[in-house]
């Protein structure tokens, strides 16, 4: 089958975006590749639609356990074979999993890039009829890359076992430097590249000082009520009093952060993508699968560590092509925070050793275990028990994993998964003796094909509503079952995981790579410098983006530097515009958001027009 045949029968679009069918026929064609695809430029189909069309399994390697399952749960409906090795599973769910790979029983298998170097995988690796293999997020194979992680390296032995399948790499946002890291360590064989452009010409980039940035945000969004929006924070803190202020002033938001259940998660996403409400104020949990066409505006309260971060966020305004904003307004404190949380970002090795020692004590393991195992972490908890600071533990945690030490990922929603451990004969009997385990046996085994060979995921809340019973008498029942072995069961979580790489070292045997340490440092200086230059030059923003990606391109014309540099040329122009917006009554606020030009030079014209009595100020508002 073809890939635009692929393409209609499972997605129903009758034709690719740019770049895409040039992409999907070099693979299909077995050619190794590099697709530089920007946010929101659909680079799943680049490596579904030829993992359907060549002969094997398609293997997908990727950092993101929300991203892999999301995948998974769409490939399924779709009809197709798909399931997910992650960090956070038992080594029983793997073993099931994997043998149903071997056997021929998948189209897509995703895996997390810790358990590729695991014995059971590489032990398995070699009898699957493997088609593709695909890598995605393949920036976090360089020390370069925003969010480099030291597992990817071991992705290039894969080579010598797949030698003959081709490998896609596909990410959203890589420099020169990271590009080259990427080819070398994979081991590309003429690689076919294929970069789409990072400019967004629908979109303006907007970055402006301000004395009260909560008050210009405030004033942003009640000149924009029936627009879509997003407004990003660093910190679930600022989530929740942006949201309460902008509440109090009567603009209806929505809020998305790790630290809520996965229901009020979910819900709260359902919510904003049917408009009810238009709002999301949110971390940068806030992004995997994020596809709404027809968002307006993304305001950033905080700045993102890095400019990739920036472009990704910004880039989930106007997907539709209509006209967006992406803004910052950011006070003069702003600047000297984002420096700040560089430099807690390496803590001294002391305190990673003393977070390592907490944490395996914290999980009770021994000296000598632990390998390949994986835990949920309350870090909270954890901070607490052990009196370490919250961000220096998160900071630590992240150094041990550039370490090579443990893999962290950070909290997402892990559901229900089980299977019987018996046969369905034996079963038969054991309901005949217990009765009252028939209706929720009998409910499993209906509805989940396969359930006494593979674990399989489940929905609470759906039994609940089906066999009318509370989640207190479900759970009694489940752990009922469990503990008469008669199922495996894993129950949900909604904690962060840690997986160890190797077993728990003595605490002076635990070192810090230097290279590692002084390149993640230096790399993370580089990346501060980008983003400060970034915020304080005067020059076209997406120009600026354009050349950080390695790419040329003109002035856009409508960023908040190109709208001064017309203002200063067509000042007279501005003048008289001014005057007709402020023929009805405006707050300097409402001027401010209509008139996106530099803060100080608003306020000479505003207060030249004042002395040529061309506009007049009375009870907090200005009129012509």
């Amino acid at each position: 089958m073809k890939g635009i045949e692929i393409l209609e029968k499972y997605w129903g679009y009758k034709s690719f975006r740019p770049l895409q069918a040039n992409i999907v026929s070099d693979v299909i064609n077995g050619h190794d590749c590099l697709a530089l695809l920007p946010t929101g430029g659909g680079k799943s189909i680049c490596f579904q639609v030829p993992g359907i069309a060549r002969e094997g399994m398609t293997i997908v390697i990727s950092p993101l356990i929300a991203l892999m399952e999301d995948q998974v749960s769409h490939l399924k409906k779709a009809g197709l074979r798909a399931a997910a090795i992650t960090s956070a599973m038992t080594f029983r769910e793997i073993d099931i999993t994997l043998d149903n790979a071997v056997f021929g029983g998948l189209d897509f298998l995703y895996v997390s890039p810790e358990r590729i170097q695991t014995s059971i995988f590489l032990a398995r690796i070699e009898k699957m009829n493997v088609g593709l293999l695909v890598v995605d997020e393949a920036h976090c194979i360089s020390t370069w890359g925003h969010d480099f992680r030291p597992t990817y390296a071991k992705i290039g032995a894969l080579r010598n076992v797949l030698n003959q399948v081709p490998i896609i790499a596909l990410t959203a946002t890589a420099t020169e430097k990271v590009r080259a890291d990427i080819i070398e360590k994979l081991k590309l064989k003429h690689t076919c590249i294929h970069e789409a452009s990072f400019e967004r010409e629908n979109l303006n980039y907007s970055l402006y000082p301000v004395e009260n940035k909560i008050a210009r945000i405030l004033s942003y969004c009640k000149s924009a009520p029936n627009a879509s929006g997003i407004i990003y924070c660093r910190t679930r803190k600022n989530v929740k009093e942006v949201a309460i202020t902008l509440q109090n002033q009567g603009v209806k938001c929505g809020i998305y952060h790790g630290g809520m259940t996965a229901d009020d998660r979910s819900k709260s996403l359902k919510d904003w993508m049917d408009d009810q409400p238009k709002l999301m104020i949110a971390t940068n949990a806030f992004g995997m699968g994020i596809d709404k066409p027809n968002v307006r505006y993304v305001i950033h309260y905080d700045f993102p560590e890095t400019l990739e971060a920036y472009y990704q966020e910004a880039g989930r305004g106007g997907r539709d092509g209509e006209k967006a904003e992406a803004i910052t307004y950011y006070e003069v404190q702003d600047i000297q925070a984002l420096k700040d949380q560089y430099e807690t970002k390496f803590p001294p090795q002391e305190e990673v050793t003393r977070v390592y020692r907490a944490l395996c004590s914290y999980l009770r393991i021994a000296i000598g275990s632990g390998k390949d195992e994986s835990y949920p972490v309350d870090i909270f908890q954890l901070s607490k028990d052990y009196s370490i600071d919250s961000q220096l533990l998160f900071n630590a945690l992240k150094l041990l994993e550039n370490n090579g030490d443990l893999s962290f990922s950070p909290a997402f929603f892990k559901p229900t998964n089980l299977k019987f451990n018996i046969g369905n004969s034996e079963l038969y009997n054991i309901q005949v003796q217990q009765s009252k385990l028939i209706p929720l046996t009998t409910f499993l085994t209906r509805n989940f094909p396969g359930i006494f060979d593979q674990f399989k995921t489940i929905s609470e809340v759906s039994i609940m509503k089906q066999l009318k019973i509370t989640r207190e008498n479900l759970n009694e029942q489940l752990h009922n079952l469990e503990q008469q072995g008669i199922i495996e069961i894993n129950f949900q979580s909604n904690l962060p995981s840690v997986l160890f790489l190797h077993e728990r070292l003595p605490d002076d045997y635990l070192n810090l790579s230097y290279t590692i340490y002084k390149e993640r440092k230096f790399n993370a200086l580089e990346k501060l410098k980008a983003m400060l230059e970034f915020i304080e030059h005067k020059k076209c923003r997406s120009l600026m983006l354009l050349n950080y990606f390695g790419q040329t391109g003109k002035e856009c014309g409508h960023c908040d530097h190109c709208i001064q540099e017309n203002f200063e040329k067509n000042s007279v122009d501005i003048e008289q515009e001014l005057i007709s917006f402020i023929h009805e009554a405006r707050t300097f606020n409402e001027i401010c958001t209509a008139f996106p030009i530099e803060i100080n030079k608003l306020k000479d014209l505003i207060r030249r027009l004042q002395h040529d009595k061309k506009l007049t100020y009375n009870n907090g508002v200005f009129l012509s």
